[in-house]
């Protein structure tokens, strides 16, 4: 067996989380667009978080 193989098993065996980021945006700063903000960061944090092979990195925003 040679070093990449050798490196592709230990990847294999070592089975790593992959680290996912979201990004919310709204677009004014109405107050409905805030619970539309809201909104997202609740969805994105429950998605990510009910797939066992991601990890939360973070989450962005811009408003």
């Amino acid at each position: 067996m040679n070093r990449y193989e050798r490196l592709n098993q230990e990847r294999k065996i070592v089975k790593k989380k992959k680290r996912v980021a979201a990004y919310c945006r709204v677009s004014t700063s109405k107050e409905d667009q805030t619970n539309s903000f809201e909104s997202q960061r609740r969805y994105f944090k429950q998605y990510i978080e009910n797939n066992p092979d991601w990890e939360l990195y973070e989450i962005f925003a811009e408003m």
